[in-house]
């Protein structure tokens, strides 16, 4: 009897043991794996940038809007190319178009243009500086349209991101245009100042494009008040006297007054200065070839080149002669 009860005590203090222990075994656990209440938590991982890059802000004067609005580089740069290329273009071309207008704006940023501007902006967002389309413009655009259009944009500008056409590691002056006449143009030809790497080139391939002819008819008193001549009484029209390296019209004479081929597009409103007339009773027919002034790259000659196969690094090397591709940083500390 007394045998019995010291085995049923033992049993007894066995078993309160055990339940003491499974009581304490989670809190040991918690203990010893648990934060501590004043252990700050490890900070957020950092994003690691592939590489250092100049912080570079542009400030666009919205026309529309008559504000000024900063936006990074980038950023610019794809609101560039949506407006200034169809996203229907090839990938090397859109490439070709981001690296213009991201030399363009840099060259801008560094140097004072002669346009005046308001006050906090370097450039405008029209045809004045490079056409810009926010993302609300491009929506309103674009439709439906507008995730693989933007999605293909941002793509050929991330592909060239920070890169910049230069001449003696200067950024060009970065000109381009829709369609050539079959050559592109002298900037001389077309502007005052001449530039190595603006020189005449062959660019047969534009005559593919949609907008390579253009014909606009004006009655004879319009024409005649547009360019403030009086047309000769033979029905002759005017003979040209001069083409430019990019067999544009350079001079022309029409009954003794002498016009250059840029007076006559600017003043008629024409897509080209390689224009031909002709008179059909009281009207003037005007055939151009080509659209725009022809100075740089051709932006349909740039896509036809990446059509078959050229890189948009080969396309800039043969629209632009002699330069180099660079990092924005070279020219940064000049901003």
């Amino acid at each position: 009897m007394i045998k019995g009860g010291w085995h049923l005590r033992q049993w007894m203090i066995a078993t309160v043991a055990l339940f003491t222990l499974m009581l304490l075994i989670p809190a040991l656990v918690v203990l010893a794996f648990g934060e501590k209440e004043d252990t700050p938590l490890p900070a957020e991982p950092q994003p690691v940038q592939a590489r250092d890059e100049p912080i570079v802000e542009v400030a666009v004067y919205r026309s529309k809007e008559k504000k000024v609005e900063r936006l990074p580089l980038e950023q610019y740069v794809v609101g560039v190319v949506a407006a200034e290329m169809p996203a229907e273009f090839e990938m090397e071309a859109l490439k070709a178009q981001a690296l213009t207008a991201r030399t363009y704006i840099v060259k801008q940023l560094m140097h004072n243009q002669p346009i005046q501007l308001p006050e906090g902006a370097n450039v405008t967002d029209t045809v004045m500086h490079q056409v810009y389309y926010n993302d609300e413009q491009l929506k309103e655009r674009w439709g439906i349209s507008y995730e693989w259009k933007i999605k293909k944009i941002k793509e050929a500008v991330e592909a060239t991101r920070g890169q910049i056409l230069t001449y003696n590691n200067e950024p060009i002056e970065a000109a381009f245009f829709s369609t050539s006449n079959g050559y592109t143009e002298n900037s001389e030809a077309y502007w005052q100042n001449a530039f190595p790497y603006l020189t005449s080139v062959e660019s047969p391939w534009d005559a593919q494009s949609p907008k390579f002819y253009e014909q606009v008819t004006l009655s004879v008193r319009e024409f005649e008040q547009r360019l403030g001549v009086k047309l000769p009484k033979d029905g002759s029209v005017g003979k040209v006297l001069a083409r430019t390296p990019g067999k544009r019209v350079a001079l022309v004479d029409i009954n003794g007054k002498q016009l250059t081929g840029r007076e006559v597009r600017e003043k008629l409103q024409l897509k080209s200065t390689d224009f031909t007339w002709t008179r059909q009773g009281n009207n003037i027919v005007v055939t151009t070839k080509g659209y725009g002034h022809g100075v740089g790259m051709s932006q349909y000659g740039a896509n036809f080149l990446a059509k078959q196969g050229k890189t948009y690094k080969e396309i800039v090397q043969y629209y632009y002669r002699g330069v180099q591709i660079h990092d924005v940083s070279l020219v940064a500390s000049k901003f």
